[in-house]
């Protein structure tokens, strides 16, 4: 087994226009991620960006890509299939927490893990594990409106790791913060993606905060281009 995790290759997408026309987003392109490696993902808005973390995550299918996550391709994977693999094999993050109200930072990233039919007792140890990497050791009973924005998103990171995926995708995961608080909130998801060696591809307009990933690609006319730092 290689240490390749993503491998992405000839992925188009186009969204249907209102005159029958469409709308052509994605246009070929070809991405490689491998283990522990944390990449970044730019472009204007309108891009594509989303579109392509949404097929990546399988989302959304696109029959003309080839795609194998894990060594496992699905190019042309049913619906199960694809579910299963959102359950083990890929985690996510997006700009809003998303975290259920009336659990406590432990519940939210222990209930992932209930879903797969680990005990309660390996889930909250797991749970709690994350968080003390997150450095939420003291807020683990604490339910999301007793939080702060930056300390819900770090809640998210953890839960979208709960599951030990191959593979974190994440949507402008800190679009929501403030300057300092972006760069704490990416230095813990950048810290503990090395440490679990997770691939991840993060999208985002925060530049400064691209300049402290392995590597970058720019979403330019529908293919992507590797990027490097005094570009951009």
């Amino acid at each position: 087994m290689s240490n390749v995790i993503l491998s992405l290759t000839g992925l188009t997408h186009a969204y249907a226009l209102g005159d029958g026309r469409q709308l052509q987003v994605l246009k070929g392109v070809d991405l490689e991620l491998r283990a522990g490696e944390v990449v970044g993902l730019i472009g204007p808005s309108g891009s594509g960006k989303s579109s392509l973390l949404h097929c990546v995550g399988l989302l959304e299918a696109s029959e003309e890509a080839r795609l194998i996550i894990d060594d496992e391709d699905f190019t042309r994977a049913s619906d199960a299939a694809r579910t299963r693999a959102r359950l083990h094999k890929i985690g996510f993050v997006y700009q809003f927490h998303h975290l259920l109200p009336e659990f406590t930072a432990l519940g939210n990233v222990a209930l992932p893990q209930r879903v797969l039919g680990r005990s309660q007792k390996e889930a909250e140890a797991r749970a709690q594990a994350l968080l003390e990497q997150m450095g939420l050791g003291a807020r683990l009973e604490h339910q999301p409106n007793q939080m702060s924005g930056g300390e819900q998103q770090r809640v998210a990171i953890a839960r979208a790791l709960a599951n030990q995926p191959k593979l974190l995708l994440a949507d402008e995961p800190t679009g929501n913060l403030d300057p300092e608080t972006s760069q704490n909130v990416f230095d813990a998801l950048r810290n503990i993606v090395h440490e679990q060696k997770v691939a991840a591809l993060i999208a985002t307009h925060n530049l400064g905060l691209a300049r402290h990933m392995d590597r970058v690609v720019s979403l330019q006319d529908g293919k992507l281009v590797e990027m490097m730092p005094e570009e951009f």
